[in-house]
């Protein structure tokens, strides 16, 4: 039998869509839960799982190593706004706490960095997300039966390399567009949070890209897309969901488009190498 995956799972379904890629694939895998974080029926994904606070990393490790794990992947998004609204949620131990205290600041790519490091530390090796599950991956065109107007192409235009520049900071991955203007640009807030922020001060119509940083590590932080964010434009009456092709994970994709489509929302998944609409790459 092939060596367990070790699963660490934070918020939303990818943990759940990888633990069932590797399992379809034939691979046992073994997940710590981070406690009030991780989805309620990840259980039934693995093969077996470990309900562990968030900042437990001693625990983590020995749970995983003690189940023959060698590699790992990271999945799910942790708030990093709870590193300051709601600090009770994290419970470090003492290595986790001189790894916060060796940052120089707490960008996503510092923190997810220094944990990356601190697990190969400890002998395990950090895979990719979309190496274990390509089929997640938005391919290039139309993803639904809506297709973008001649507007909203030249708004994907307009956005793409704001969110390009805005990746490049380590800010965030989205922007939020409107009639060519920046409704929202995402931080710490995350990017359902933007997009319902951005729509709320148009007219609707409006548009959301979401790229890949140009320093994207594969291992953690890609850039996803699911049925919460669809239902977040839903919401605020927006009009077309463009991503980067090739780089970019899609959720629950079948319900994710039919709800998309039942919402006139046309997703498009973007070269951004050959940007329609004609903007510059």
């Amino acid at each position: 039998m092939a060596a367990p995956l070790g699963l660490i799972a934070g918020c939303g379904r990818l943990p759940i869509e990888l633990a069932r890629s590797a399992r379809r694939r034939g691979q046992p895998v073994v997940a710590v839960a981070l406690e009030g974080f991780a989805e309620e029926d990840l259980g039934e994904s693995v093969d077996e799982l470990a309900s562990l606070p968030l900042g437990q990393l001693t625990r983590h490790f020995a749970f995983l190593r003690e189940r023959g794990v060698k590699q790992v992947v990271l999945a799910g998004k942790v708030p990093k706004r709870v590193l300051y609204a709601e600090p009770g949620r994290v419970r470090p131990d003492a290595r986790a706490t001189a790894l916060l205290a060796s940052l120089v600041d707490r960008k996503d790519d510092s923190i997810l960095l220094a944990f990356a490091g601190a697990l190969e530390a400890e002998g395990f090796e950090l895979l990719a997300q979309s190496e274990l599950a390509p089929e997640l991956l938005a391919a290039e065109g139309p993803l639904g039966a809506r297709r973008p107007s001649p507007e909203q192409l030249a708004d994907l235009a307009f956005g793409w390399p704001i969110a390009k520049a805005l990746g490049a900071l380590d800010v965030g991955q989205t922007v939020v567009v409107e009639a060519r203007a920046v409704m929202a640009l995402e931080a710490i807030e995350g990017t359902d949070e933007a997009i319902r922020r951005g729509t709320s001060l148009g007219r609707g119509g409006a548009c959301v890209v979401k790229v890949a940083k140009p320093q994207q590590d594969a291992r953690f932080d890609v850039p996803t897309v699911g049925l919460d964010t669809v239902r977040a434009l839903a919401a605020g009456r927006g009009a077309l969901l463009a991503v980067e092709a090739g780089r970019t994970l899609l959720l629950q994709r079948d319900e994710m488009l039919r709800e998309a489509d039942a919402a006139g929302i046309a997703v498009l998944g973007v070269d951004g190498r050959r940007l329609p609409g004609g903007g510059p790459p």
